[in-house]
């Protein structure tokens, strides 16, 4: 007799969106990739089972976008940069846009820096050299995952509330003024890091850590990570003035980091 376990491997069936690469471990590191592209398919398939992660496979970007229960389960989602049918970046948006609130991780072999940082503007955790070697690409993987379940990030159905904002650190999702706000997975752990610290100046350091996972790299020189700091809290606080042109609750201390103010 076939078991529960046994029968998450399964081969695709007409209506069925996904297949299991592998079967489940209580500590699995949960990982759903597309199939529609080739690149490190090995990897993907072979490697991660062994290295600690379940891998549920779709067919393309309609069946992950179709299968809602899936984001929800899953730990982290893993796309490539230059993929044959719906970009990468238009993905990225849906996923978005459909409440899907884990980390993103996009590999690429040679997308431009400006691909990548778009890719990041728009929700991507991180964008990942594949000639890096499997290595390297598990311990980023890892990193991420590790990052997102981090015990001072509160969890629950609690809301937070500090004056217009309210936080919902169950779903990552923020509102102000009662109305919700459009902010990337990124977006909305920067927001609520300032919040939880209110009336504390949090350093670009910090923030930047949050808005990817410590130790991430990234941009021009040594504090290269500050323009990229200084270029979310602009799409952060654009967001909150699109609901209310007076919004002014982030502050800056040049050549430190940002605060969130007191409610007045």
């Amino acid at each position: 007799m076939t078991t529960a376990l046994e029968q998450d491997v399964v081969t695709l069936r007409a209506g069925a969106p996904a297949l299991l690469a592998s079967v489940s471990e209580p500590d699995a590191i949960r990982v759903l990739v597309i199939e529609d592209d080739p690149i490190d398919h090995d990897f993907l398939t072979d490697e991660l089972p062994k290295q600690g992660f379940t891998v549920r496979r779709f067919e393309d970007g309609a069946s992950l976008l179709g299968a809602p229960d899936a984001t929800r389960d899953a730990d982290i989602i893993v796309l490539h940069c230059d993929r044959p049918k719906v970009s990468s970046i238009d993905l990225l948006v849906k996923l978005h846009r459909q409440g899907v609130n884990i980390p993103v991780v996009l590999l690429t072999r040679r997308a431009p820096p400006s691909h990548e940082c778009l890719a990041l503007d728009k929700g991507a955790v991180d964008v990942i050299c594949t000639s890096r070697g499997s290595e390297v690409l598990l311990r980023r993987l890892k990193g991420v995952v590790k990052a997102s379940k981090r015990t001072d990030q509160p969890r629950g159905d609690g809301s937070m509330i500090c004056g217009k904002l309210r936080l919902r650190p169950d779903i990552s999702r923020a509102s102000w003024q009662d109305a919700e706000l459009d902010l990337t997975l990124g977006e909305y752990n920067i927001v609520h890091m300032l919040a939880s610290n209110v009336g504390r100046y949090v350093t670009y350091r910090a923030i930047y850590d949050r808005l990817h996972y410590e130790g991430f790299i990234a941009g021009s020189g040594a504090d290269g990570y500050r323009a990229n700091v200084r270029s979310a809290i602009k799409r952060i606080r654009n967001k909150f003035r699109d609901l209310d042109p007076t919004f002014d609750k982030i502050e800056n201390y040049s050549g430190f980091g940002y605060c969130w103010k007191k409610p007045d």
